[in-house]
């Protein structure tokens, strides 16, 4: 398995544990908003990790950080990622995947292996707006609910995320996600950071309070909503 790009050490991507991470490109979604440009639309072939490269830094870790963060991109469009998750797990590693859910039969045969440890899912909007939110013309929510409905079984430790930006979020469109996912453990509003590295460019971060708001909105269907990066 090829990474493109490896941060060698996070307190921030695998909530409660020091842990590195790595970015595998491509992805099946062309969010506006998303901040990977470089591994969805523009892949950087001059930033390649091996995954030989990969676990040898692990087990030269082992002891200094707990696990991996598998990032992308989308890293479930790589067929070689049960492969390398369980070559992590024999290292010690716990594992983590961030996923935008698209691919859930995927996902569940990485749940019933028992290598992964965690699981991050995008939401990125309400199920009407899926399609103009994540750039792809009569997106098919099918597999995004499937996914939901697999994490919501509580078999592996998740979390739900929303990046929120004002061209793309209301207020009812939070309502709608909350239904969406009602139940779920934990679901982070993302403040959205703009940058040159955005597919788009021009869009609008929310405020601190504009982003409490939408938190209290939803705070009803889930067990616990926090505000991320702001």
């Amino acid at each position: 398995m090829v990474f493109h790009g490896f941060q060698k050490m996070t307190m921030l991507d695998f909530p409660g544990y020091v842990a590195c991470t790595v970015f595998t490109p491509g992805c099946n979604f062309r969010c506006p908003f998303c901040h990977n440009s470089l591994l969805v639309t523009k892949v950087n072939d001059n930033e390649v990790y091996s995954e030989d490269e990969i676990l040898a830094y692990l087990k030269k870790r082992k002891g200094v950080i707990d696990g991996i963060c598998i990032s992308g991109g989308e890293p479930l469009m790589h067929d070689d990622i049960f492969d390398f998750v369980k070559k992590v797990k024999e290292t010690g590693m716990l594992v983590k995947i961030d996923t935008n859910g698209s691919f859930p039969d995927k996902l569940k045969k990485l749940i019933d292996s028992g290598n992964i440890d965690y699981v991050a899912m995008d939401i990125k909007n309400c199920p009407e707006k899926y399609a103009v939110t994540t750039g792809i013309h009569d997106f098919d929510i099918t597999p995004i609910r499937k996914s939901v409905e697999l994490l919501l079984e509580g078999r592996v430790a998740y979390e739900f995320r929303t990046t929120v930006v004002k061209e793309f979020h209301t207020p009812q469109d939070m309502v709608h996600i909350g239904e969406f996912i009602s139940g779920a453990d934990k679901y982070f509003l993302q403040h959205f950071i703009e940058s040159e590295s955005n597919i788009q460019q021009g869009l609008t971060p929310l405020d601190r309070e504009e982003m409490e708001n939408l938190r209290i909105s939803v705070s009803g269907f889930v067990k616990n909503a926090e505000l991320r990066g702001i």
